[in-house]
């Protein structure tokens, strides 16, 4: 069995986290990883706390293993977030787009675990010094917001700078890519596009039809400086582009992003709504429950390093 110390400190089967995708990940995809051996993680996104409070009782329903949540910090909800999940326990909370600093003590004293999104050695080294159990390396190959630095560059540098694991995100499909980055220093990777196309996502099926559909060069970059987000390109990434060349203002970039994320995950609209994928979108290219798409994972990062084992 491959384990690593990430699977002690979360108490999971494999190194294998599902990304916490606002409006995509609910409970049902959260408890069908965490059956399977991985963690699940609901995505709070902006959803209001008693939403999130439903979806946590509902994973707890449906699962007797650890889950989590995925905290947003720019979500107008997010003190009101913190009570729930400190008042229902949840086993451990990643975190986006903020410094949950502030939080970690109130946390700690429900023996709820840390682990931010970082997409920078600077960022991991001031959360790392924060008591954070451990960071999430994302690199700009993956689905939604982006930063800079390819994951193959941003792991080993943060493995390099903090003494906390590290978990690796952004382009990891299969096991080949658990093995990479376990070789990188990881101690495990979050995946987000291929849970899309699991069985027990909720999400709407013109969303899995279009990565499933996608090609190497389909997903691109929309927004604005520093803050980008991968999609799949349709309609709307033209009207981002149309925006971009004309040099736009950010408020006019945000009103024509807002509610587009919805649009697609749960109307289905896929022309003219944000269908956020990882570069990997490509190589998916079939719906699975979660139990068999861990169970492919972790049986060819085995063979993997299996096979590496004669080059040493």
């Amino acid at each position: 069995m491959l384990t690593t110390s990430l699977c002690n400190i979360l108490g999971i089967k494999y190194p294998i986290i599902q990304g916490g995708m606002a409006w995509i990940a609910t409970a049902e995809l959260a408890a069908a990883v965490s059956e399977a051996g991985g963690l699940g993680i609901i995505g709070a996104g902006n959803a209001p706390p008693d939403v999130v409070k439903e979806q946590i009782k509902k994973a707890k329903s449906m699962t007797k293993k650890p889950f989590g949540v995925n905290v947003y910090y720019m979500s107008p909800f997010v003190e009101d977030i913190i009570d729930v999940v400190v008042e229902e326990k949840v086993a451990v909370i990643t975190t986006g787009a903020g410094n949950p600093g502030k939080h970690i003590s109130k946390l700690k004293e429900v023996g709820i675990k840390i682990f931010p999104v970082v997409s920078s050695v600077a960022l991991a080294k001031r959360l790392a010094r924060t008591g954070v159990d451990g960071l999430i390396a994302e690199g700009m190959e993956c689905g939604g917001h982006v930063g800079e630095i390819t994951t193959m560059a941003l792991v080993p540098q943060i493995v390099d700078a903090v003494q906390i694991p590290v978990i690796a995100a952004g382009g990891i499909f299969d096991g080949r890519g658990l093995a990479a980055a376990l070789s990188l220093g990881a101690q495990g990777v979050q995946m987000g596009t291929r849970f899309v196309c699991a069985t027990e996502c909720t999400v709407h099926p013109h969303y899995k039809e279009v990565i499933i559909k996608a090609k190497d060069r389909d997903t691109v970059l929309t927004g604005y400086h520093g803050h980008h987000v991968r999609v799949i390109k349709n309609k709307l990434t033209r009207a981002f582009e149309d925006l971009a060349s004309t040099n736009a203002s950010m408020e006019e970039f945000e009103k024509l992003g807002a509610g587009r994320l919805r649009a697609a995950a749960v109307e289905g609209d896929v022309v003219m709504g944000s269908v956020m994928a990882g570069q990997i979108a490509a190589m998916v290219s079939n719906i699975q429950p979660a139990q068999e798409i861990i169970e492919e994972i972790i049986n060819d990062a085995q063979k993997v390093l299996t096979g590496l084992q004669k080059y040493l």
